[in-house]
């Protein structure tokens, strides 16, 4: 599920690297000649991790794959737990020195949460995880200032805020 009516205009890339081996992108993008295009991962990456599923996209079978669908929206403290986990993981494999992709729908707001996520556990403050997102992706990306307020809070405490905002229900 994504959210829609944000305005952002697709992509213009299938992927950018954010810092050395950590990648952020989407399923598809506008070319130069501004023709949508799907974007399929190949073996350019040792790991891929997909927030956001679609058949035909890659990678390649002999590629580490990890599927992890959230919505582009609130989420439950059990969503809040595997962005955490992803996060760790692309930090992880970064750290290895693995080339790590991951991506979402447009490649703008769940891969940017992931990946400034992903950042901060590799010593980035959020802000700046933030900027460099925006800059090396596009300006469009973490338009969902949701997951820039769970940023900005710290996904540890958003998972206990959520927690008992659900027993309180």
């Amino acid at each position: 599920m994504r959210t829609t009516g944000r305005g952002a205009p697709d992509a213009g890339t299938p992927w950018d690297e954010i810092v050395p081996l950590l990648w952020m992108g989407g399923h598809h993008y506008r070319d130069p000649a501004g023709v949508l295009t799907p974007a399929v991962a190949g073996r350019e990456f040792d790991l891929v991790i997909s927030l956001y599923v679609r058949e035909g996209h890659g990678p390649d079978g002999n590629v580490e794959h990890r599927r992890l669908e959230i919505p582009d929206g609130p989420l439950t403290t059990e969503q809040i737990e595997r962005v955490c986990l992803a996060a760790e993981l692309a930090a992880e494999s970064v750290r290895q020195g693995r080339r790590v992709l991951v991506r979402c729908h447009s490649g703008y707001n769940r891969s940017g949460l992931v990946v400034a996520q992903a950042l901060t556990l590799l010593g980035y403050g959020t802000d700046d995880a933030v900027f460099l997102i925006r800059y090396r992706r596009s300006k469009w990306a973490l338009n969902n200032s949701l997951f820039v307020d769970y940023l900005n809070t710290g996904l540890d405490v958003a998972l206990l805020l959520t927690d008992l905002g659900s027993a309180a229900g």
